[in-house]
């Protein structure tokens, strides 16, 4: 299979906090690797409970992990998203249409209290803490001479009605998916970033309501497959210098 040895790699990350490289920030960094959608999102409901029961301890935390292959369901998903897809559906409550994850991304889990001020961004700011989350990916993929934009709240051509076209793009391919969900100030789920090409991805659904040949990864607009550890540890320096 074309994944196993990025299967393998993630599998073999551990479950420890990774280092802390600015205190001040008071981010707690945790790399869950490979790991079922149902267990991280029952870890992440864990976090959010914390900060919400002790909201002065902490400012929040940051996960990477990925997933097995499954599809998720968005809020604004509708009948037509999913088509022929034959594996797992999970139905959650962050914004968005339905998606796809697998192993071939890298999945970014920011839980953070929105009523803290961070950096240039006021407290209470969802839409403005999106446009942090497309500024960090963009830094990232630029250090790779990757050209990228975000769509947050784009206007469709033809069209009088405002589209959450939330995400990162290459030119009219879509690298990166954005959908969150926010209880009490208290944001959770977040990004998935395609890292390396995976046919099976994407197939039988209209991920985020576009077709699936819209879906690009890092490894395809490349044309090699990215070094891993490398690409965490500068999107995690620019996720620090934008949250």
């Amino acid at each position: 299979m074309l994944f196993t040895s990025f299967k393998n790699h993630w599998a073999r990350q551990t479950s420890q906090p990774m280092p802390n490289t600015d205190p001040a920030l008071d981010l707690e960094f945790l790399d869950w690797g490979l790991i079922d959608y149902e267990i991280a999102l029952e870890k992440q409901l864990e976090l959010v409970q914390k900060l919400q029961t002790y909201p002065e301890n902490k400012s929040g935390y940051l996960v990477f992990c990925s997933h097995p292959e499954v599809v998720t369901t968005g809020r604004q998903t509708k009948p037509e998203d999913i088509f022929s897809w034959s594996g797992k559906v999970i139905e959650i409550s962050r914004g968005g249409r339905a998606t796809y994850h697998g192993p071939s991304q890298i999945v970014i889990y920011p839980i953070l209290n929105l009523k803290n001020p961070r950096k240039h961004r006021g407290p209470q700011e969802i839409r403005g803490y999106i446009r942090d989350l497309e500024a960090a990916l963009i830094r990232t993929l630029k250090h790779f001479d990757i050209s990228a934009e975000g769509r947050s709240l784009q206007q469709k051509p033809n069209n009088q009605d405002l589209a959450e076209e939330t995400g990162v793009w290459v030119h009219n391919r879509k690298v990166a998916s954005i959908g969150i969900a926010v209880k009490k100030w208290i944001c959770f789920h977040g990004v998935a970033l395609n890292l390396e090409q995976d046919p099976k991805a994407f197939l039988g659904l209209n991920p985020c309501g576009f077709k699936s040949s819209t879906m690009i990864s890092v490894e395809e607009i490349l044309g090699q497959k990215p070094d891993l550890q490398k690409f965490k540890n500068i999107l995690k320096t620019h996720l620090i210098e934008i949250l």
